[in-house]
């Protein structure tokens, strides 16, 4: 009896290995330091740079090169403004809340590499004002 029991928990377990390996991977936001996107920006000009805060917001100051989503139509316009599902994409906001609401709405649209870099208010480096 033992022994089928043994065996039965073998089957469960190489069957419950096979279907995590076989499971697709669910993408997941990852943060990223200012130091970090400057240095991956500079180098991969595929990547793409979105600020998430009102067209106010991104006219008074804004990361260069960034697009502007506001986060609160992201989840309506993201497929129009940010076709490419495979793309590395690095959000911001003014100091990270709206953000990883917006990174979160972006892993739930399907995107597979989602960057969080939190607010405008800690990029150290330059920006372009009018």
């Amino acid at each position: 009896m033992k022994r089928i029991a043994l065996l039965g928990l073998a089957a469960v377990l190489c069957l419950a290995t096979l279907t995590a390996c076989a499971s697709p991977k669910v993408a997941t936001v990852q943060m990223i330091t200012p130091e970090d996107a400057r240095d991956r920006l500079a180098a991969d000009k595929s990547i793409v740079l979105v600020d998430v805060r009102t067209l106010a917001e991104y006219d008074a100051e804004h990361i260069a090169g960034a697009l502007v989503a506001p986060v609160e139509t992201l989840s309506t316009t993201a497929t129009l403004l940010l076709p490419d599902k495979n793309a590395t994409t690095i959000i911001y906001c003014r100091s990270g809340n709206r953000s990883a609401t917006a990174a979160r709405i972006l892993v739930n649209l399907g995107y597979k590499h989602v960057y969080d870099l939190g607010g405008i208010l800690s990029w150290p480096y330059e920006t372009v004002k009018p």
